[in-house]
């Protein structure tokens, strides 16, 4: 009879109430399959007058769901109707633990009242209700504080944080071996969740969850936790300072341990950073701010900072150049093409490519070009000289740029992989590179403890990578992936280390912004000492940054994890002078528009390595545009994708959220891409709230799946919801569109919204500008700017009752479109459609200076 319960705030869930909030309002859905008419009844049972005074709240079931955007990407086997009830908890509790709540329900006065845990196997919800005032003590939130450690209280740069700088006595190195010093910060108090960004391995950093006591299993850059009262503490144990590598780790009972090694044959100070808010992201800020301007600050008082800018100013750089370099659809070799790479490969690729009507702007040259000794295995082989192997590239590099150059004019950039160290196995002792500089031999872990490495030494690492790079440029290569950056962090020895690790990121950070103008892409460098030293500061051009371990085509289990893991890593790559790089995936794949999704909301590049004739083309338009010019680009929202929600962890079967936005504050539009990483359908309420940046006005919620939108909706109403069912392996894009009210005298208002290119997943992103007004004649007037083509949605509220025909002329450029490039949404009654590229074929616009397309909408 009954098939499914949801409830917001959450089940089994911990909710933090603000400390500005009196009420809390609960939403509850009850689906039934039963075809018979039940009066149903619906209470909340919780603890809210005290924790052992336990009460019954009653709830209304909604007479008017109009407001409700109801999405289900479920397969229905049974018709289904949807009840939502609500009511309220006013008031805020005395207590200082949190308030327990549960659902009761029953179909009519006959039937016996029945608990959601029995028949729904879900636990209580829980409301962690803010304080009104906040300690400013680090002691309030830390039991037993080390005396050893030098605290001191530091000024916020993010509103309404407290924030202090740890220091950690730290011991020196001696002769090769690194100085090592663990010391125990102290116990934090009254939380309940912690949430940390730990190292998976050397190269990768992944998200952990826990409840209870803090036990995370590996070492972690950045700690949370949520305590009882809602307020979130963060800690962030900064490296890449003084030869000084920082990591956080259980202390037993709960503590926190700092873990610190030094390079440096002399006594250091490890740092570590603590900052307490009502918001983690606020406390995530504060922490990260100061750690950058820590960092800044040593590479000023080094004259590091100097160089940097003045290689990017003998460059020549223009910040537009990056544009198509982050925007441009590209094509990644890898798991396309495999690892016997050749350029006849590559050339069958690309003509499969455009056969198939995909035109891409940037093209990767993946692992497998350079010329190689033969030295086992591929991590053991190592780099001989700059010029490609003569097995798949014959006539040199040169020659393969400059072909597919000629044939392919869509191809705007052209980028070539290498290792940090040059190859996986470094250089080979018996190559043109080991003769033309100095070497070293070095010690390193992983494999086999005590192997060893022929490297470049760091006294000749600036001249290597110059003038390796001017052999690139040349060639015409005009960007890198520079794969395998871990490998100075596997240096096993003090005196290595101290000298390689600061001198290979500075000789690299130098020649792309020489040689490229910052094109390029930095892979296996999820290392404390890189991101902290070279991705943080925020002095020069953002790169694009590897976000996580590799998209695995054939493990069906690594595919929703690898989603989960580059929404919950980028909480701390956000802060990051770099633009997260989620990996390439396959269009034609079992996964393949999961993982298309993610890419379009993470607010990084988009890069697929498809097999030669393996596509899905309609996914491929849906992720990509064409401009004015021809030229293939993503529709990128303008903030970093990131989990909505860090305290929730993989295995609680909640739905992933992944929240971005486009356009300014309070004017533009707020996206949520939901996945469902778990192992059944999920269903979940979700509140306009849960849309960042819609805090004042109205909006409508347009479904990209199902083309379904919302009527207007305000957080001031609280019978606004979107309805979200996802099966295994679902997702959606929900978009958050502003709508503008226009008053037209006795004519009555008309609500309007502009919804970008509604066939591509992130549309709004594709809108440059848009204004709306009523002019003196009582009409309605549209001009905008786009950047690029598909079909254009408006949301007009009087749609229904009006006719194209008659009531709407549109402009293209100044010029007139005809009627049969507009027409009324079948997906939704009330949006109207463009379709811009037919229109601006048929208009025979050219485009101009700024290539954007400009549009003129009247209505009578």
């Amino acid at each position: 009879m009954y098939a499914k319960l949801v409830c917001d705030p959450p089940l089994d869930h911990a909710t933090v109430v603000s400390k500005d909030t009196d009420s809390v309002t609960f939403n509850i859905l009850i689906e039934t399959v039963s075809s018979a008419e039940k009066q149903w009844e619906v209470a909340v049972w919780h603890n809210h007058a005290g924790p052992h005074d336990w009460s019954l709240a009653a709830c209304q079931e909604y007479t008017d769901g109009a407001s409700i955007l109801a999405v289900s990407n479920a397969v229905q086997k049974e018709t289904v109707r949807r009840r939502i009830f609500t009511t309220e908890l006013r008031g805020r509790p005395q207590q200082d633990t949190p308030v327990s709540f549960t659902i009761k329900f029953r179909a009519g006065n006959d039937d016996s009242w029945k608990w959601v845990r029995d028949h729904f196997s879900v636990g209580d919800g829980y409301l962690y209700y803010q304080p009104s005032t906040r300690s400013d003590d680090l002691s309030y939130y830390f039991k037993d504080l080390n005396p050893e450690l030098k605290i001191e209280k530091q000024s916020s740069d993010s509103p309404g944080a407290s924030l202090w700088s740890v220091g950690v006595p730290s011991k020196a190195a001696s002769g090769k071996d690194s100085g090592w010093t663990d010391e125990i910060l102290g116990l934090p108090r009254y939380y309940t969740r912690w949430f940390s960004i730990c190292r998976l391995w050397t190269p990768w950093i992944c998200p952990r969850h826990g409840r209870g006591k803090y036990d995370c299993e590996k070492e972690a850059m950045l700690t949370a936790f949520l305590r009882h009262d809602g307020i979130s503490v963060v800690i962030i144990a900064l490296s890449g300072v003084d030869d000084i590598s920082t990591m956080i780790k259980p202390g037993g009972d709960g503590k926190v341990s700092i873990n610190v090694r030094n390079d440096r044959e002399t006594p250091g100070t490890a740092r570590v950073l603590v900052a307490v808010s009502e918001s983690f992201e606020s406390a995530n800020a504060a922490a990260m701010y100061h750690a950058r301007r820590i960092v800044m600050a040593a590479q000023s008082a080094s004259g590091e900072n100097q160089e940097e800018m003045k290689a990017l100013e003998d460059s020549g750089f223009k910040p537009e150049w990056l544009e198509n370099w982050y925007d441009g659809f590209a094509y990644c070799t890898w798991n396309g093409i495999g690892q016997a790479l050749t350029e006849q490969k590559i050339f069958d690729a690309l003509d499969a490519l455009e056969k198939n009507d995909i035109h891409v702007s940037n093209l990767i040259i993946d692992d497998n070009w350079q010329s190689l000794d033969d030295n086992g295995a591929q991590p053991s082989k190592r780099w001989l000289e700059f010029e490609a192997n003569k097995e798949g590239f014959p006539n040199g590099l040169k020659h393969t740029v400059k072909s597919l150059r000629e044939k392919h004019r869509n191809i705007q950039h052209v980028a070539v992989w290498h290792a940090l160290l040059g190859y996986w196995g470094a250089v080979s002792p018996h190559g043109k590179i080991a003769q033309d500089y100095k070497t070293r031999k070095v010690r390193k872990t992983g494999g086999v403890t005590g192997s060893e490495w022929t490297v470049v030494d760091a006294s000749d690492a600036q001249r290597f990578y110059s003038d390796f790079y001017s052999f690139l440029s040349d060639a015409g290569v005009d960007s890198v992936k520079t794969d395998a950056q871990f490998s100075i962090d596997e240096l096993l020895d003090a005196d290595d280390r101290r000298a390689i690790i600061p001198a290979y990121q500075y000789a690299w950070s130098l020649a792309i912004l020489r040689h490229f103008s910052a094109k390029a892409i930095s892979c296996m460098s999820q290392v404390p000492a890189i991101m902290f030293h070279s991705q943080l500061p925020s002095n020069k051009p953002k790169i694009l940054v590897r976000n996580s371990d590799d998209f695995f085509p054939d493990i069906p289990a690594s595919h929703p994890w690898h989603v989960f893991c580059n929404a919950y890593n980028c909480l701390f790559t956000q802060h990051l002078n770099a633009l997260p790089d989620w990996d390439m995936f396959q269009t034609q794949h079992e996964w393949a528009s999961f993982h298309a999704a993610a890419r379009c909301v993470s607010g990084g590049p988009i890069y697929f390595t498809d097999k030669p004739g393996e596509h899905d083309i309609g996914l491929i338009r849906q992720m990509t545009a064409t401009t004015p010019r021809g030229h293939t680009v993503i529709l990128r929202p303008h903030r970093v994708g990131k989990a909505s929600s860090p305290f929730t962890g993989y295995d609680e079967n909640r739905l992933l959220k992944v929240e971005t936005y486009v356009g300014f504050a309070r004017t533009g539009t707020s996206i949520l891409g939901v996945f469902n990483v778990a192992q059944a359908t999920l269903t979940e309420l979700i509140p306009l709230s849960e849309f960042p940046g819609t805090e004042t006005g109205e909006y409508v919620v347009r479904a990209h799946t199902s083309g379904d939108v919302s009527l207007p909706m305000s957080r001031a109403s609280k019978d606004t919801l979107v309805v979200l069912e996802l099966p295994k392996q679902g997702w959606e894009i929900l978009s958050a569109f502003p709508l503008h009210r226009l008053q037209r005298g006795s004519r009555g208002d008309v609500a309007v919204a502009n919804l970008g290119l509604v066939d591509k997943m992130t549309g709004a992103a594709g809108l440059v500008s848009s204004t709306v007004y009523v002019e003196g004649n009582g009409r309605v007037r549209m001009w905008m700017s786009l950047k690029a083509m598909g079909v254009l949605g408006i949301y007009i509220s009087s749609l229904p009752t009006r006719s194209i025909a008659d009531d709407f002329m549109a402009l293209i450029s100044g010029r007139p479109i005809g009627m049969d490039c507009v027409r009324k949404s079948s997906q939704a009654g009330n949006v109207l459609e463009i379709d811009l590229a037919k229109a601006w074929k048929e208009s025979g616009a050219t485009p101009g200076w700024s290539n954007e397309i400009t549009l003129e909408l009247f209505m009578n």
